[in-house]
């Protein structure tokens, strides 16, 4: 019986190497926090999550004071009973935020630490429908000081050339008129067989104002239009797939299957973003996903590609990974000491067992900015 023996957890700040803006806000680091847990047998598995731009040790705190305490001496495979008890201990303080973060990163390890010591491959353990590649869309086009439309659909231009069928920018932070300008260079450069989709990053507070702009960007047939509002603007969500042909998706800071349940049932999304980072882990992500598959709802996971490739490979409903091809947006890949690689637009899954990599201890250290982790027994 695989019994879990310790919990280990650490905060780390890592800095972008330049500042980068999206419509509603700039960015210069992103915190992440990172654990590991050890079974008595001696296999160890590996969670994540990011937390945000500051605050990464709040998550940090749940895992130690609330989540952790619960796993220890439990056996590693009754993954369902713990998530619960993990959720019902934080109930107060948690049901989404930095606190579902925790349940998310200790559930990611916990399945991480089962298939590894099954010595299967992640998307093998969950049960795959694919076993050797899976689609990603090539993810960019951020606002930078300069950056013309032109250079933007350079940029969009390139990752077509590297083979990627399906492309994403960044809209919503100018105006309607500048940025049909954006859309309109990126389309032309990448030609009418690729998917283009947007990301506005909750720029619009009204639907008039949502309104105007898909208006001016359904001319260029984008495949999506992602986070047009706030996330708990579900209403307006619903309203603007009604009156737009482009399809709306969100629901990457989406916690919990109730959440979801409420923004599918409202007819607020056609493409599903949900974050097994973010939602609540790989078991409750895998709810989500079922329950979007009964409704005909596409899921496109939001960010952390190394840990959505597998998970896209084992679930039917599942198209795309998101995927950033350096570390200047999300920098995750300086703490790991293995990336995936990508072939004609799709990301080749690990052959080893689990997630397939390990972190980079001596990065952890560098970015923790003290005693990298702290141990739960």
């Amino acid at each position: 019986m695989p019994i879990i023996e310790s919990v280990s957890v650490a905060a780390v700040a890592v800095p972008l190497d330049k500042v980068t803006s999206f419509s509603t806000r700039t960015v210069s680091e992103r915190h992440y926090c990172l654990v590991k847990v050890r079974g008595k047998d001696g296999n160890e598995g590996i969670g994540f999550s990011y937390i945000g731009s500051a605050g990464g040790d709040i998550a940090k705190v749940a895992v130690e004071q609330l989540l952790a305490p619960k796993l220890i001496g439990q056996n590693s495979h009754r993954s369902e009973g713990l998530w619960m008890e993990m959720y019902n201990e934080s109930i107060l303080q948690g049901r989404a935020g930095a606190v579902m973060r925790g349940i998310s990163v200790l559930d990611i390890a916990l399945w991480d630490l089962n298939a590894r010591a099954a010595k299967l491959p992640l998307h093998q353990y969950l049960g795959s429908v694919v076993d050797d590649r899976v689609p990603a869309y090539a993810s960019g086009g951020y606002y930078l000081d300069g950056k013309t439309p032109a250079m933007l659909g350079k940029e969009m231009e390139s990752y077509v050339k590297q083979g990627f069928k399906a492309v994403k920018m960044k809209v919503g932070r100018l105006s309607p008129r500048e940025e049909e300008a954006r859309v309109k260079a990126a389309r032309k450069a990448v030609g009418e067989d690729v998917l283009l989709t947007l990301d506005a990053n909750n720029a619009w507070r009204d639907l008039p104002t949502a309104l105007e702009y898909m208006r001016r960007f359904e001319a260029y047939n984008p495949y999506w239009i992602e986070e047009p509002f706030s996330p708990d603007a579900i209403d307006l969500h619903a309203a603007l797939a009604r009156q737009t042909s482009i399809n709306v998706a969100t629901g990457e800071m989406e916690a919990g299957r109730w959440r979801f349940r409420e923004l599918i049932d409202a007819g607020g999304v056609a493409i599903l973003q949900s974050d097994a980072a973010v939602c609540g882990g790989i078991t409750e992500w895998r709810r989500i996903s079922a329950y979007a598959d009964l409704k005909g709802i596409t899921v496109c996971p939001h960010w952390m590609h190394d840990l959505h490739a597998p998970l896209v490979a084992a679930t039917p409903n599942a198209r795309f990974v998101e995927f950033f091809l350096d570390d200047q947006v999300l920098n995750f890949r300086r703490l790991i000491n293995k990336q995936l690689s990508f072939k004609k637009g799709d990301l080749i899954l690990h052959k080893t067992p689990g997630l397939g990599f390990e972190f980079d201890e001596a990065a952890v250290k560098k970015y923790a900015g003290k005693a990298a982790w702290t141990k739960i027994a």
